[in-house]
């Protein structure tokens, strides 16, 4: 991949085009993005059969403004704009759905900035100029090991990570054209908790084995108080767990 200012092959010959990667570049997006972000471009017109560019996306410069809200890579976060064209959402869900949610979600216009410590997407949406986003989540049991440089150039960008997972986005603007923007925000969800029958059926699964080791510790040392003993112990353990993690998100979800 080229990283040179000079435009390459897959779009030289569309003036659109060029300048549409030259206002890019004037934005700060840096040079790789461009070339990503245009050569995607080219792709779908040859593949639309467009003839017209402009007519596809609209002037170049409002465009550019659409793919690149704000001088920078990004447009700032949420923390960064504290108006009232932003809103903010924290929402937490398991990984039976949280891909699919995370993608729903995207196409409302919701851009996840961050992943808390408790697992949660801290999401914000600019009313001003809703674009629609797109999500995938990777495994990373044994670290990034150059994750993130393998998929920066199809134009992904992490957004967050916790224990064993990382999830990338990237904005759909490129592929999608003026559509992807969001016309009609629907609004903010109600709920902040999204948990799959399998994530449930997972918790009895393990309450179960629970009980069946008590039972098991019973007949081995043929006292029930032992067992009851370990069944209680675990039982307790998982539940203090349990509710000082509730507790905190409820603390976290009330803060200003």
């Amino acid at each position: 991949m080229t990283t040179q200012n000079t435009p390459s092959a897959p779009y030289m010959r569309d003036g659109y085009l060029i300048d549409l990667a030259e206002r890019l570049r004037a934005r700060g997006l840096p040079a790789d993005r461009v070339e990503t972000t245009v050569t995607d471009l080219a792709a779908h017109l040859e593949e639309s059969g467009a003839e017209d560019a402009e007519a596809e996306f609209g002037p170049a410069d409002e465009f550019a403004a659409q793919l690149v809200p704000d001088t920078g890579v990004r447009a700032p976060g949420a923390a960064d704009r504290p108006d009232a064209t932003v809103e903010t959402w924290r929402w937490t869900a398991d990984t039976y759905v949280d891909e699919k949610l995370l993608n729903r979600f995207g196409d409302e216009g919701w851009e996840v900035e961050r992943v808390d410590a408790i697992g949660r997407f801290v999401s914000h949406r600019d009313l001003a100029q809703p674009q629609r986003w797109e999500y995938r989540r990777e495994l990373v049991t044994r670290g990034r090991e150059g994750l993130d440089e393998r998929l920066a150039p199809d134009g992904w960008e992490a957004c967050g990570t916790w224990v064993i997972y990382a999830w990338f986005k990237r904005p759909r603007a490129a592929s999608l054209g003026p559509g992807a923007r969001v016309e009609s925000p629907p609004p903010v969800p109600e709920r902040s908790r999204f948990f799959s029958r399998k994530f449930y059926v997972l918790l009895a699964v393990l309450a179960l084995a629970v009980a069946v080791a008590g039972v098991s510790a019973a007949v081995g040392d043929g006292d029930a108080s032992s067992a009851l003993g370990l069944v209680v112990g675990m039982f307790a353990g998982a539940g203090t767990v349990v509710g000082l993690a509730w507790a905190l998100q409820m603390w976290r979800g009330r803060r200003p």
